[in-house]
């Protein structure tokens, strides 16, 4: 799948923005399941600083404060619960009680500072210990019924909220990728699914050239917006479809209606080059306006001849024939206008080459070529025509050793009345459709056609059709 496609940008932006949402929602619960913990264990350390009060202290007159410690061990046993509680008097600041370390070692209560002063009853703080501990400390202010009073202090480590979170950031950081794949290749189906039917369009668009304008993109009766583009196409196709008929017709009618008054124009003009009557200057001046004609009537066929392949008249005589003995022969009949240059042509076509397609069309490809390398070839030069069969296909191959085409004119030889350059165009009395033609009539046999050409080193024409399969 391309980078540039649109179904990678929807898959792109669809998983960056799952994967933003679920960073955050994740994030979210880290912190919120953080926050409960903690606040579910201060609620707990509370309700053990109550305990203590109501156990404790409230007949503290009675039992006295030295055998506080002994009950606040015996009844709790803060050691081996690994929980710290020391319980203060405030009105002189004396430490009634402290528990002892707990048997894991986690932290010295020694190292426990005084909670500052404040206002509220009730009030929890995190103490930072050596060793990169966190003690999460309770206090809860208590009245005893003398009227004295004390603050109890009821703490935990917070090693079993954080393992809790580690482990909680542990499946959040595998569940994630997870979750983001399963997400990604979801989107990939639906992005797929969703744009299959543009798949659709745009192969059968791949399909429709000048030869089927008739053809139509397949419409899904969906209701949505890809009907109603292929509904468009369809009738923008159906539209430039009437507008290519259209000059199809105005060429053939006009080719066809202009082919008899120059008939009779070039009859007149021969006549008069012909006419002893005439002095020599008039005479000359008709031989030049004869040829002017000709020149006229030769674009006016060829014209005609684009708008019959047009029409799709390439194969009206479709047969099975050997290429090779057509490209032979032909090539002894240009023979003649190449000696006229002193140009030679040599023709390699040993073996039989079958192909299918009709045999005067093709050989009008071959007269084309032919002809298109006589005229830019110099004096003395030559010409090679190959043909050969090559996994399936016939080759045809005309190349030369003249002039060649510049680099910027050789994507444009095929383009109907192009001419090269100035160089070549002295020596031509071409008018640009020969090639054209030759495009046309390759087209038509579903035949490619390319050429190769390096300036003042030569030209060579390429063409490959199927051959014919018995």
């Amino acid at each position: 799948m391309s980078s540039r496609s649109i179904s990678f940008r929807l898959v792109l932006w669809y998983s960056l923005l799952l994967t933003g949402i679920f960073t955050a929602l994740f994030a979210l619960l880290y912190f919120n399941v953080g926050r409960f913990l903690q606040n579910d264990m201060s609620t707990s350390q509370l309700r053990h600083a109550q305990q203590i009060s109501n156990s404790l202290l409230t007949n503290i007159r009675l039992t006295g404060e030295d055998k506080l410690a002994a009950k606040a061990k015996e009844f709790f046993e803060p050691e081996s619960n690994d929980r710290f509680i020391r319980i203060t008097r405030e009105s002189d600041g004396k430490v009634i009680y402290t528990s002892g370390t707990p048997t894991d070692d986690g932290f010295n209560p020694a190292n426990v500072p005084a909670l500052p002063f404040s206002p509220e009853t009730e009030y929890s703080r995190q103490i930072k210990l050596p060793g990169d501990k966190t003690l999460l400390v309770t206090a809860l202010k208590y009245t005893s019924p003398d009227h004295q009073d004390y603050l109890v202090e009821f703490g935990a480590l917070l090693d079993p909220v954080k393992a809790m979170l580690n482990h909680l950031i542990l499946q959040l950081a595998l569940g994630l990728p997870l979750a983001i794949a399963i997400v990604t290749v979801g989107g990939y189906w639906l992005v797929r699914r969703a744009l299959a039917p543009v798949e659709q369009i745009t192969r059968a668009a791949e399909r429709i050239t000048q030869h089927n304008l008739n053809d139509r993109l397949p419409v899904t009766n969906t209701g949505d917006e890809l009907e109603r583009l292929s509904i468009s196409l369809n009738r923008m196709i159906a539209r430039l479809d009437d507008a290519f008929q259209n000059s199809i017709r105005f060429v053939a009618d006009a080719s066809h209606e202009l082919r008899t008054p120059l008939t009779i124009l070039r009859g007149e003009l021969e006549s008069m080059a012909e006419d002893g009557r005439l002095g020599t200057e008039w005479r000359e001046r008709a031989a030049s306006l004869l040829e002017e004609t000709e020149q006229l009537s030769r674009i006016v066929e060829q014209l005609f001849t684009l708008s019959r392949l047009d029409a799709g008249e390439a194969q009206s005589d479709c047969s099975s024939f050997d290429l090779a003995e057509l490209a032979r022969t032909t090539a002894e009949q240009m023979n003649l206008l190449a000696e006229d240059k002193g140009i030679s042509i040599t023709c390699e076509a040993g073996q039989p080459v079958t192909v299918e397609g009709d045999p005067t069309r093709l050989k009008q490809v071959v007269v084309n070529l032919l002809d298109n390398a006589i005229k830019y070839t110099s004096k003395n030069g030559a010409i090679q025509l190959r043909i050969r069969a090559v996994n399936g296909h016939a080759i045809l191959e005309v190349e030369d050793n003249g002039i060649g085409i510049s680099a910027e004119a050789l994507p444009h030889v095929f383009e109907r009345f192009f001419r090269v350059d100035q160089a070549r165009s002295d020596d031509s009395e071409g008018a640009g459709l020969g090639l054209s033609i030759v495009k046309s009539i390759c087209t038509a046999h579903g035949a490619e056609v390319d050429v190769v050409s390096v300036p003042q080193m030569g030209t060579r024409f390429r063409v490959k059709m199927p051959l014919h399969k018995n």
